[in-house]
């Protein structure tokens, strides 16, 4: 007689195994949370059951016929969501962490530079082919740039939300019927027999590179796949768990804010000769780990739904919900993310919506489990600040009164925020503005001590208090005042690694064209127009900002060490493989006060490069401008000659 554990277990096999099939294809019946605790509870019961070990789900005998095989496995990933878990793991190792995409495992060959063959994980040994699809990617180079090699590389395709939404309306149109879940998109896609051209909707995303060469280090291939014309994740390599702390809030803020959905963090060793050491087991490399975090998912009623502007004149939407707990929150209030979303599912008053929260950030709105056949779905017509009229842009609605109080308002409230006025609240702002004491960001530094004590309940002490943290503030890092703009797509990541790609100072910021941009990684053409004309939109403001007393500090970090040497100076551009990790070879040379460029130019001075024959773009537009060219070794050399 079985045991009742075997009895479970069983049970739980064929559970797990259903949904698997399931969610590949395109038609998830439960959550991940309810997923990973039917593998949770099995693996208490029988770590060592078969269910466990399948990658990607079983091929029935018949279904076989026509899938291609992977060369070398495509297996899942080990996972926790526990975090002393994880710091075990890695131990004194350096690792390097990425976004765990949310999407379809692939795979794309190369043969001599041109793609012929794409292909899904499958059950890790066969896969589907998929090229006429993967055609129909932008993202998905056709022809490898500078590179006539044989490769594989793998990746995720993925929906950004503002492509999902655009790809709803296209369905609806064409008479497909809108999609009722942004989880199921690319499989259901991936799945279909016709409608091909609506894979353009959809991106893929480089994280692994198998080929003839040979690297040392994690970090290299994500620079080859870069070099190769590929989008790659963020990548960051830790040195510490204070890092890889860091990194995980970031992970939990993107959860709810981010434009693409994620459902975790990967986490490689970065040494590649540990990977070969480690190995793998039958279904995961030990050498990588995926961190998910814990989720609840509730279904709750909207009791309205509130419209706010913000700083760029965005009007957004957030959902008031009858109050129900998730996650150890009273929750009320659940984020709709755009004007998009809210067209896409209809969402009105009465609606039943599933929403989740993951780690400790505002719930977010999954789907509608039942609407409201009574109230009609309708959305504002007027901005609810200054009642101008709202235009429709894309999945935004948008209030383009220069004058409006909430978007003013918004925009003071981020440069404070991240200017560093420490001691300044919202409610004592927007009392500030109210009163007359602040139209605009230069009025924060126009203000005198006494003109504080109009305030409620502000004496000379909290007056000058206030002064003090606001004077303080004029003087500011470079990477701390453009975040505190208010850039459209100004975030303070993608500010870093503008100031990192070698233009750092304010001047060279100004000065730097849309090309240029558009070389520096996460800067596709779209934001980088945006970024630009947003910049140079605020030049009158920063103008401002000068005339009263804004200064910006130069970076001194290990400005006082920096040695003179041949580099001191010049711009480099560094192409293709090297013997050292890129990012250790571009730290070398800003301690000896040369900077990094993304891409070459007429001002570059040096292209790094081991090749012997030109074969990147870089290599050829260096020839073409006549930019000195060297490889690693001479580079080396210049390094350790003084001036």
């Amino acid at each position: 007689m079985r045991s009742k554990s075997k009895s479970r277990a069983d049970e739980l096999a064929d559970k797990i195994l259903y949904h698997k099939r399931c969610y590949y294809q395109g038609q998830a019946e439960v959550s991940d949370e309810a997923y990973d605790c039917f593998e949770d509870e099995l693996r208490r019961i029988d770590p060592d059951h078969y269910a466990l070990k399948v990658v990607g789900f079983i091929y029935r005998e018949e279904e076989k016929q026509g899938k291609v095989p992977h060369k070398k496995k495509m297996l899942s990933l080990g996972k926790t969501t526990e975090w002393p878990v994880l710091q075990k793991w890695i131990g004194g190792n350096e690792v390097v962490s990425t976004f765990k995409f949310d999407g379809v495992s692939c795979s794309l060959v190369y043969e001599k530079g041109m793609l012929v063959l794409a292909k899904t994980r499958g059950d890790g040994s066969l896969g589907e082919d998929i090229t006429s699809k993967v055609y129909w990617m932008k993202s998905v180079p056709k022809e490898l740039m500078g590179d006539g090699n044989s490769v594989e590389v793998r990746g995720e395709v993925f929906c950004r939300e503002e492509q999902f939404l655009l790809l709803s309306q296209e369905m609806e149109r064409i008479g497909l019927g809108r999609p009722t879940s942004q989880r199921n998109i690319v499989s259901g896609l991936i799945g279909r027999k016709d409608h091909l051209e609506l894979c353009r909707y959809l991106d893929f995303v480089a994280f692994d590179l198998m080929g003839e060469e040979r690297y040392t280090r994690e970090m290299e291939k994500y620079t080859k796949l870069d070099v190769l014309g590929f989008e790659i994740p963020e990548v960051h390599l830790h040195k510490s768990w204070e890092s890889v702390e860091a990194i995980l809030k970031k992970a939990q803020h993107f959860l709810s804010e981010g434009d693409f959905q994620i459902d975790g963090m990967v986490f490689t060793y970065d040494d590649l000769e540990l990977h070969e050491k480690l190995g793998t087991t039958a279904g995961h490399p030990r050498y990588k780990m995926a961190f998910k975090f814990k989720g609840e998912e509730k279904v709750t009623t909207i009791v309205d739904i509130e419209w706010s502007v913000s700083r760029n004149g965005t009007v957004t939407p957030v959902a008031i919900v009858e109050a129900t707990s998730l996650a150890g929150a009273q929750i009320t209030r659940v984020t709709l993310h755009n004007y998009g979303m809210v067209k896409q599912y209809s969402l009105k008053r009465g609606d039943k919506i599933r929403i989740v929260r993951s780690g400790e950030v505002i719930p977010k709105f999954l789907e509608v489990v039942e609407a409201n056949v009574v109230e009609k779905f309708t959305v504002p017509s007027q901005c609810p600040s200054c009642n101008s009229k709202l235009r429709e842009f894309e999945i935004r609605l948008v209030c383009e009164n220069e004058q409006c109080p909430a978007k003013n308002l918004e925009a003071i409230l981020h440069f404070v925020k991240n200017i560093g006025v420490d001691d300044l609240s919202f409610k004592r702002l927007e009392e500030m503005v109210k009163k007359g004491l602040v139209k605009d960001i230069p009025d924060l530094y126009r203000i005198e001590k006494k003109d504080l004590l109009i305030l409620d309940k502000v004496k000379d002490k909290l007056a000058n208090k206030l002064w003090s943290s606001i004077q303080k503030s004029k003087q500011s890092s470079l990477l701390t005042f453009l975040t505190a703009l208010g850039l459209s797509g100004g975030a303070y990541n993608k500010c870093e690694k503008i100031v990192k790609a070698g233009f750092d100072t304010l001047p060279k910021i100004l000065a730097m064209t849309e090309v240029e941009l558009q070389g520096i990684e996460g800067f596709a053409e779209k934001s980088s127009q945006e970024f630009y004309s947003s910049l140079h939109s605020k030049r009158e403001l920063i103008n401002q900002l000068y005339e009263v007393g804004v200064e910006i500090l130069a970076d001194k970090s290990n400005r006082t060490e920096v040695q003179s040497t041949q580099v001191t100076g010049k711009k480099f551009c560094i192409t293709g493989a090297l013997s050292l990790p890129r990012n250790e070879m571009e730290q070398m040379i800003r301690d000896r006060g040369g900077e990094i460029a993304s891409s070459v130019s007429k001002n570059t001075d040096f292209l790094v490069s081991n090749e012997e024959v030109p074969s990147s773009s870089k290599f050829k537009k260096a020839m073409e401008l006549e930019v000195p060219i060297i490889n690693e070794d001479q580079l080396m050399k210049l390094l350790s000659e003084g001036q």
